[in-house]
């Protein structure tokens, strides 16, 4: 069991220390609901917060990828009526 809590404390620690502040976006908000809910569901809180971080992250970077597009379609369109 404390072998379990060592490897999930340290994997926190690593994903904490090579996440940048810019790419950081989902992060935080993604390890509270995470480590809640897997302290909730069997003392599990540095797992479930490990693994909200990294959905929280994918999530943040689906988000960002989709206003992305939809500013890309926004220009497309602007520019092709003024073509017209």
């Amino acid at each position: 069991m404390k072998t379990t809590w060592f490897v999930a404390s340290v994997v926190a620690a690593l994903m904490m220390v090579t996440t940048s502040a810019a790419s950081a976006k989902g992060c935080i908000k993604g390890a509270i609901v995470g480590g809640v809910a897997g302290h909730y569901a069997g003392h599990h809180g540095v797992l479930g917060a490990a693994a909200g971080c990294l959905y929280g992250r994918h999530h943040a970077k689906e988000q960002e990828r989709h206003q992305q597009n939809q500013q890309d379609q926004q220009q497309n369109q602007g520019n092709a009526q003024g073509k017209i």
